[in-house]
């Protein structure tokens, strides 16, 4: 999940490299990717050949700890060694069983979500460095471990969470009126959240945070309709911090019950080889024809998504080893990086993990998890056929070709291997049987284990299940102060009524128009996504957005999963764009195109949540209102998707020129309203776009020598 920070192949936090630390690019074409307008590398005849009869090794070595700990925070993760790497192991493996110990032992939420800050918390403060790590540090070899200071903090934020737990039901009964020490404790909850925050995700969020309880602080001196009543300082921390609204409040149950359990679940499943096995099933259903290696990637990132749910992890995961595989078919860098970049994305959004927005969107709509995997089912499928059109028009475009790939047959792959799919489809069914989310995710794990024992070299040693429990630990670990802070952002627009009143301001602008408040609130949430990783950013807008949506008749879970999938696009954004980042550090190409060639890759399926908010016909995508509704919204969806593929990619059956595109790009927008005449003007637009561009085509195939040389890039 793109703030859960679980590397699909297990064990990594605590032994991170450094930021300047980078792979080893020497056998990467150097210059622009030496690329012609044909899109063939300009080689001498004798390179190209020697490069072409290269044997594709898919462990071509690149340093993924290093790469994901970089990009998916600001604050790398350290590099620990020694005691502090080992008792960072203990509390993480205490962390992850206490977790475990609650599924099957429930207690109090007052009580539990306090204990479990209180061995979170701390163990930020040793695995994330609060400052950027000196050069001559670097250069000397000293040792990445926690200074005196890291220490002493990690040692203070146990006091106020050990406080609270000693009589927690004295404490929070003490809300409306604490006393002087729980004002000093919860003080101190709140800055130790905010310092854990600012290292994990950097100082954008703390800042937020900040403001928050300024806001609430001097909230007489704000112009109407900004203004709210001055809250004192008891008045704050007895709210955010002796209540359920604000550092104990939905997110934070969301990362202390679901989040940990999932990230134990994907550790388990990497250490029993499921990794392996998803990209070596891909490498074998696709990898052999020219637009193969593009298929392997996206099949391999919505495989390894389903255990991830990190869009960075996937994205270096699937990059280490598929960025050589992409690379001798014939990609440039940037739009090699770009196809690793939008498979890993898809992470976000793939069942059975999804985000941890997800989890929280379940909590929120007080639904089961189950239900909002069924919600993000067709919305998953269309973002991968987006991305896939977008391949298929790149493999003609760049006239890729296909590499040979030593690899089992399909066949033999799912008869010796396919039992990995086992504990995915597990959850699923563990659900549908009545059984808690929580519980299901927690036997799958003990599925995957016991299936570990199936393969000898991937059997689940004692060692292997110590290092599982860990790194379930430390997956979660930049998400729980986040989610925290989220927590007080919350807390503070519930008491002051902000949320409200700005969801009443978007309402007044658009002038109750139900179209223009879904543009509006789209761009709010991709603005907020800019300062905030992901889930901050769904927990935000869903307090000021989704009541903006409702209000102009939108229903709250189409709200929700439309917010939740804006929220998605700050992984292609700027100065977030954390996949598209780390796939250029891998493939070598320039961020910021490929930042931009990801977000035209992924363009089409961001547009498609509009349908299921802007008509009542539109739910069906989220496979509601009746077969007839999903089928009618699954269809036109389709079109559209395809429509936007060929306007944004410039091809369909050769080279798409702008009459066409146009268009096609308009008939699809139009298509997106659901309303029968949008949707007869859409396909006659879309319809006259397809018979200019078969036209044109045959004119060109007919008189070859009045075509204008083809080029890579779609402008």
């Amino acid at each position: 999940m793109s703030d859960r920070r679980d590397a699909p192949d297990g064990n990594r936090h605590g032994l991170a490299a450094d930021r300047d630390d980078r792979p080893d690019r020497d056998d990467q074409p150097d210059g622009d990717g030496g690329r012609q307008p044909d899109g063939r590398q300009d080689l001498p005849d004798p390179m190209r050949k020697a490069e072409e009869a290269e044997a594709f090794n898919p462990d071509d070595e690149i340093d993924e700890d290093a790469l994901v700990a970089e990009y998916e925070s600001e604050k790398p993760a350290r590099q620990l060694s020694g005691v502090p790497l080992f008792i960072v192991k203990i509390v993480g493996v205490a962390l992850s069983v206490f977790g475990l110990f609650w599924v099957f032992n429930p207690m109090a939420t007052q009580l539990y979500l306090p204990a479990f800050l209180m061995i979170g918390l701390p163990l930020t403060f040793l695995v994330y460095r609060g400052w950027k790590r000196s050069s001559k540090a670097k250069d000397g070899g000293r040792p990445d471990n926690p200074h005196l200071f890291d220490w002493l903090l990690a040692a203070i934020a146990v006091i106020p969470f050990a406080y609270i737990i000693s009589d927690w039901d004295a404490f929070f009964r003490r809300a409306i009126i604490p006393s002087e020490v729980d004002i000093i404790m919860g003080t101190v909850a709140i800055l130790v959240t905010m310092e854990a925050a600012r290292r994990t995700v950097g100082i954008l969020v703390p800042l937020v945070v900040l403001f928050f309880f300024a806001y609430a602080y001097w909230g007489p001196i704000f112009p109407p309709p900004f203004g709210t009543a001055a809250y004192d300082w008891p008045r704050l921390v007895g709210h955010n911090v002796m209540g359920t609204q604000g550092l104990f409040g939905v997110p934070t149950d969301v990362a202390a019950t679901y989040i940990i359990l999932f990230t134990i679940y994907g550790a388990v499943l990497s250490a029993s080889g499921a990794t392996r096995f998803f990209i070596d099933l891909s490498f074998s259903a696709f990898g052999q024809s020219a637009s193969g290696p593009g298929r392997t990637v996206t099949m391999a990132g919505f495989l390894l998504g389903t255990v991830s749910g990190s869009g960075v992890a996937t994205t270096v995961t699937l990059g280490g080893i598929s960025w050589p595989l992409l690379r001798r078919a014939g990609y440039p860098r940037e739009h090699g990086g770009a196809v690793l970049a939008a498979a890993g994305i898809g992470a976000i959004m793939s069942p059975p993990t999804l985000g941890a927005a997800a989890f929280i969107i379940a909590a929120l709509l007080g639904v089961s998890y189950l239900q909002v995997l069924i919600w993000a089912v067709i919305p998953t499928l269309l973002y991968y056929l987006g991305i896939i059109l977008a391949i298929e028009m790149d493999a003609r475009r760049f006239k890729t070709r296909s590499v040979e790939i030593d690899t089992q047959p399909v066949g033999k792959l799912l008869l010796r291997f396919g039992y990995h799919f086992s504990s995915l489809v597990a959850i699923v069914v563990f659900m549908v049987m009545g059984m808690t989310p929580f519980r299901a995710v927690v036997f799958a794990t003990l599925l995957a284990f016991v299936l570990s024992f199936l393969e000898k070299q991937s059997w689940m040693t004692p060692k292997r299940i110590w290092d599982a429990l860990a790194s379930g630990a430390m997956g979660a670990l930049s998400v729980i102060p986040v989610m925290a802070a989220a927590g007080l952002i919350v807390g503070v627009m519930t008491l002051t009524g902000l949320g409200l009143k700005l969801a009443n301001i978007i309402v007044m602008i658009a002038g109750g128009s139900l179209i223009l408040t879904a543009m509006l609130s789209a761009v709010s949430v991709i603005l907020l996504g800019l300062a905030v990783p992901v889930t901050a950013s769904f927990i935000i807008s869903w307090v000021i957005i989704g009541p903006a949506l409702q209000n102009v008749g939108v229903e709250p879970f189409a709200a929700a999963m439309f917010i939740f999938y804006y929220s998605v696009l700050s992984e292609v954004s700027p100065p977030t764009a954390l996949s598209p980042f780390a796939a250029s550090a891998i493939t070598g190409g320039k961020p910021i195109k490929t930042m931009w060639l990801t977000w035209r890759y992924t363009l089409s399926a961001f547009l498609v949540p509009f349908i299921f908010v802007l008509s009542d016909a539109g739910i069906g995508l989220l496979m509601a209102g009746g077969w007839q509704s999903v089928l009618l919204a699954l269809v036109t969806s389709v079109v559209a998707v395809a429509a936007l593929a060929v306007a944004t990619g410039a091809w369909l059956i050769g080279p798409a020129k702008w009459p066409e595109r146009v268009l096609l790009g308009v008939g699809a927008l139009t298509l997106l309203a659901m309303e029968p005449i949008a949707m007869a003007v859409g396909a006659g637009l879309i319809v006259a776009g397809l018979l200019i561009h078969l036209a044109g085509h045959r004119r060109r195939r007919d008189n070859p020598e009045s075509s204008p040389a083809l080029t890579t890039d779609a402008p």
